[in-house]
């Protein structure tokens, strides 16, 4: 499959063209005369007809061109990234003794650099500078038994980092207080919403006039240092970021508002928007993934977060997401799964998401409409009510059944849409979880069980009945549920895609429903088989995985040891490459498979990412290139570019690549632009952030 991608690269380098702003649309184009061998045989006839191109100029924008065949690399030849330099690979003999590094684990197809590069790719955010040997010294898999019990792991460190986002130590009723809404705000301020809304626009003009007079001037201080500093590092200088930055867009997925390299639309520091809610629970995560030592908690979290979805964007769940992901979702990352159901459940965010805190027999509103007229008789009072007032109890006699929340937690939280429950088992298991509401939703939100609106009738759930009264038979079903073998099955098969690869082996799939049945559901126990398996290890499975956008940020910054003061704009890259945090509108939360992010738009935009990154132009982030490559001057002339690339390859790749890649990216060192100088100039000046950038956008990058 590397040979289409070879034979494109020689071909456009050969023929002096690159690929325009235009070559997302035309790549979408040629995907639709089919698909495979065929497609990529289409694109080599239109390369054959250069003229008739209005895709492709002669002229020499490497980021665009390198763009244009990480797409077609990744999206035309998915299995190319196991198509590896088989001198860098050095894959051992079966027959060979085991290193003591991965002792205890059953590897046999990886070599030791290989599997701690695999274990920090699918239980980690990706590897930082040193983790690789420091796991070697330790072990493997002493390495993955502390990630297996977080909890025996320091993390004041991270701790520390956030320390400075207020909101995720609050309760949620401190959160509506603290974080009203605008026309709340107005009233608490005395004044109308429309002056409300003046002064706040006033208040974002007066910030952001401020934060471009101290980066301009920055950049005139940097500008007058000595030259003898890395042009790599003063390209564009690290600018403090605003604390308030805003995210982007809403439910609008892979089409956020903000450009995150822009200067960010700045807010006043004292403003008490709502959206800070959830912008600094996104902030959090994204610290975390960077920093925190307990690296499979934190991919935990994101995966049990995007299997029990909120969407941030509904209503009051703005304010209800940070104590559901603080005090539901990471206390049972890896403990019982029945304890993770429950919580959710009960959560507000859950019952205000799927509409269950309204859900009620149809019958109560008239069972309380007749009791309340028999006390008014019992009290001597008339039975004659007021018009308005019959209006208001015929509309709320219109409150009903909502099957929301009892379709999703069969199809999506515990069995799965062919668990082999029917529409009258959906309907059943909301009328079980009737009277599942919110106490004082915008006040001081709390779960509580409302026995007047529950239906009291017996039900019939897979066939069993359920009647055990009251809230207790919300409770029967999630215990009839998560011991379904069906749910085994099914949370060992979303388990296996996250860790394994997007179609998992069968037989490793038997044998972690195996273990979740056995140990009642034990999330840990679930995972260390599937972790000291040898489906895990295997070299099909190595680099099988194209990283999410959140992935790719994350495992990019830390790959390069990056210092970040502030999260927020990475937090907008990732939204800007397709997943902006917290925003996934349907209760399925964001895919793992690669179809899902694999298109030639989002992938330019991890390139763009990866290059503004290594460049230092992403605000509060830095990063030193030259120490990172063992490289005293990124401006030496001495500097050979090949030696800066095969060390960034080893650094980034693990020192594995396809033969294809690094030919392709050997090909362009003489670029102007990576070699700093113009065709006729004699001095060149390695540009070691691009060389990095271009390393990071490798196909062998993008996986994990």
């Amino acid at each position: 499959m590397l040979s289409s991608y070879f034979v494109a690269t020689t071909y456009f380098a050969s023929a002096g063209y690159s690929i325009q702003g235009g070559s997302v649309a035309s790549l979408s184009r040629i995907r639709s005369t089919g698909k495979g061998t065929s497609n990529r045989r289409t694109i080599m006839n239109y390369s054959r007809r250069d003229s008739r191109l209005p895709w492709l100029a002669p002229s020499t924008d490497l980021r665009t061109l390198v763009a244009w065949l990480l797409a077609f690399t990744l999206f035309f030849a998915p299995d190319s990234a196991n198509a590896v330099n088989p001198a860098a690979t050095g894959a051992p003999d079966k027959k060979q003794k085991q290193d003591p590094v991965l002792k205890g684990l059953p590897i046999t197809d990886l070599t030791p650099d290989e599997a701690v590069f695999h274990a920090l790719n699918r239980l980690a955010y990706g590897p930082r500078p040193g983790d690789v040997e420091r796991i070697k010294q330790i072990g493997l898999a002493k390495w993955i038994d502390q990630q297996l019990n977080p909890n025996s792991i320091e993390d004041k460190a991270v701790e520390s980092r956030l320390e400075a986002l207020p909101t995720l130590h609050l309760g949620t009723a401190r959160l509506i207080q603290e974080y009203p809404q605008p026309k709340q705000a107005a009233k608490q301020a005395g004044i109308t919403p429309q002056e409300f809304k003046k002064d706040q626009v006033q208040a974002r003009s007066d910030a952001a006039a401020a934060m471009i007079a101290r980066d301009s001037q920055a950049e005139a201080d940097l500008m007058a240092a000595p030259k003898s500093i890395s042009e790599a590092n003063i390209s564009s200088p690290m600018k403090q970021a605003s604390a308030n930055v805003t995210t982007p867009g809403t439910a609008q997925r892979g089409a956020p508002s903000v450009d995150p390299n822009a200067v960010p639309r700045a807010i006043a520091d004292d403003s008490k928007r709502p959206q800070r809610v959830i912008e600094e629970l996104a902030m959090a995560k994204m610290t975390r993934a960077i920093y925190s030592d307990r690296q499979l908690q934190q991919v935990m979290d994101d995966f049990w977060f995007n299997h029990f979805n909120v969407f941030a964007g509904k209503g009051e769940d703005r304010y209800y997401l940070t104590s559901y992901e603080r005090d539901v979702i990471a206390p049972h990352a890896l403990g019982k799964f029945k304890d993770l159901v429950s919580d959710t459940a009960k959560s507000p965010a859950m019952l205000f998401y799927l509409d269950n805190f309204l859900s009620a027999d149809p019958r109560a509103m008239q069972r309380l409409a007749q009791e309340r007229a028999m006390r008014q008789r019992a009290r001597g009072g008339f039975n004659r009510v007021p018009q308005n007032a019959q209006a208001q109890n015929k509309k709320k006699q219109q409150r009903g059944l909502n099957e929301n929340y009892g379709r999703e937690l069969m199809e999506l939280h515990t069995l799965g849409v062919d668990g082999g429950y029917t529409q009258k088992d959906v309907t059943e298991v909301a009328r079980c979880f009737t009277g599942w509401t919110v106490e004082k939703p915008r006040e001081n939100p709390q779960f509580k069980f409302d026995e007047r609106i529950h239906d009291p009738d017996p039900k019939i759930v897979l066939g069993k009945k359920i009647h055990s009264g009251g809230m207790k038979d919300g409770e029967q079903v999630i215990e009839l549920l998560v011991k379904n073998p069906s749910t085994a099955k099914f949370i060992s098969t979303k388990l296996a895609r996250r860790f394994v690869s997007d179609n998992p082996p069968p037989a490793l799939v038997a044998r972690m429903a195996e273990t979740f049945k056995s140990s009642d559901g034990d999330i840990r126990a679930v995972m260390h088989a599937m972790i000291y398996s040898p489906e895990f290890w295997t070299r099909d499975a190595y680099r099988a995985k194209i990283k999410t956008p959140f992935e790719f940020v994350a495992s990019t910054v830390r790959a390069l040891g990056t210092d970040v003061d502030s999260s927020m704009p990475l937090v907008q890259w990732v939204g800007r490459i397709g997943e902006p945090l917290y925003q996934c509108q349907p209760p399925t939360g964001y895919s793992d498979k690669a179809e899902t992010w694999v298109n030639t738009g989002a992938l330019l935009n991890r390139l763009n990412f990866s290059l503004a990154l290594a460049g230092n132009k992403v605000r509060g982030s830095r990063a030193d290139i030259a120490a990172l490559l063992g490289t005293d001057s990124a401006g030496d002339p001495k500097t050979d570019s090949k030696q800066v690339l095969d060390r960034a390859v080893q650094l980034f790749l693990g020192g594995q690549a396809a033969l294809t890649t690094v030919e392709t990216l050997q090909k362009r060192l003489d670029d102007p632009q990576v070699v700093q100088a113009k065709l006729d100039d004699p001095v060149k000046h390695v540009d070691l952030a691009m060389v990095t950038g271009l390393v990071l956008g490798a196909p062998e990058f993008q996986r994990r």
